[in-house]
């Protein structure tokens, strides 16, 4: 006699939004049309927006409020800071596997199919996989480009692709609830980075984070240069505080932007004070990005390939100088609100 194949697990879908009106629907559209025989909830913490976000997410609501496999909720974020929304999801969710998305992410189709697959498989508490960035006009797609080449980002998986296995912070998220109760959540004085230090906590306990390929979210990169350098900017200066907060956590990777904005500053003063030779740094920089700007524009538009360089020095410059600027007190401030480690239960 033939067993009866285990129920699909339910899986509460969380999103902090912020401002998200021009992507907001689209991205619980993807959600809604997941190939998952699971019951499903999307779990919206709203953020003070200035825009439209808080109507459409309120259409959402009703929207589906007939629809038993998936319904969408909201709860407050007052504070519109990222961790504080993903902790008020988590609370407001019910559901054995807690996924994490964007308010400017859409899922592939069996992304949620193929996370809880890997869970199983792998025993892992925490799976995720590529960050897809697509553009939808010349700009962003030639920070896309820059954003999935190794010339911008190195050689981080999550952006550039790599083989399964195991990770020390992936995109997003698909989590067990048990390792989010276990760890009480975000540290919510990480603004930036506490993906990472969250899985930094799971994995301190004994858990697993799996990296795979066959995940893929589509990823809407920021709208102009402005917002460009302001992201870049945080994340060079929240990855210098998880530096101070967990050392042997920094690699080339990570040193090389900051390294760049020194002798690149260095060059151009000497140039400009001692010797036109000293010109030679920022010029090889150009020259550098410029050549890398080519195989990254393969089949875009002549547009936004012209504009890649300028995607490439936003990030490089903006990271840099985040991270070399980066307060010691912000990190002192996190580091004494350190959350440590708590082993799963045994047995």
């Amino acid at each position: 006699m033939n067993a009866t194949p285990a129920a699909a697990p339910a899986v509460s879908v969380i999103m902090p939004v912020l401002n998200e009106e021009r992507h907001l629907r689209n991205s619980v559209r993807h959600i809604l049309q997941q190939e998952y025989d699971g019951e499903m909830e999307v779990v919206i913490a709203l953020g003070p927006s200035t825009d439209r976000t808080d109507e459409i997410a309120a259409e959402l609501v009703r929207e589906t409020a007939s629809n038993d496999r998936a319904r969408v909720h909201t709860v407050p974020n007052p504070t519109g800071r990222t961790p504080a929304a993903l902790n008020a999801a988590i609370k407001a969710s019910r559901h054995p596997i807690v996924v994490r998305v964007d308010g400017h992410g859409m899922l592939s189709a069996n992304y949620i199919a193929t996370a809880v697959r890997l869970l199983e498989e792998t025993g892992a508490q925490n799976v995720g996989g590529i960050m897809h960035a697509e553009g939808e006009n010349a700009w962003e797609d030639a920070v896309a480009a820059a954003m999935t080449s190794r010339i911008g980002v190195g050689n981080a998986a999550f952006h550039t692709g790599g083989a399964a296995g195991r990770a020390e912070t992936v995109y997003l998220g698909v989590f067990r609830r048990e390792a989010l109760e276990q760890q009480g959540g975000y540290n919510e004085e990480f603004i930036r980075a506490q993906d990472w230090e969250l899985n930094f906590r799971i994995r301190e306990a004994g858990g697993l984070i799996w990296f795979s390929p066959e995940l893929k979210v589509q990823y809407r990169p920021r709208p102009s240069v402005r917002a460009l350098a302001k992201q870049y900017k945080d994340y060079g200066r929240w990855r210098h505080v998880v530096a101070r907060y967990h050392q042997g956590s920094i690699n080339l990777r990570y040193l090389a932007p900051p390294i760049a904005v020194c002798l690149i500053a260095a060059g151009t003063v000497a140039g400009a004070a001692l010797t036109p030779w000293g010109f030679v740094v920022p010029a090889g920089y150009l020259a550098a990005i410029a050549a890398g700007s080519v195989p990254a524009g393969k089949g875009l538009s002549l547009k936004a390939r012209l504009q890649i360089p300028v995607a490439l020095a936003t990030m490089h410059m903006s990271w840099g100088y985040g991270f070399l600027t980066s307060p010691r007190a912000l990190a002192r401030k996190v580091i004494a609100s350190r959350r440590p480690s708590v082993p799963a239960p045994t047995a």
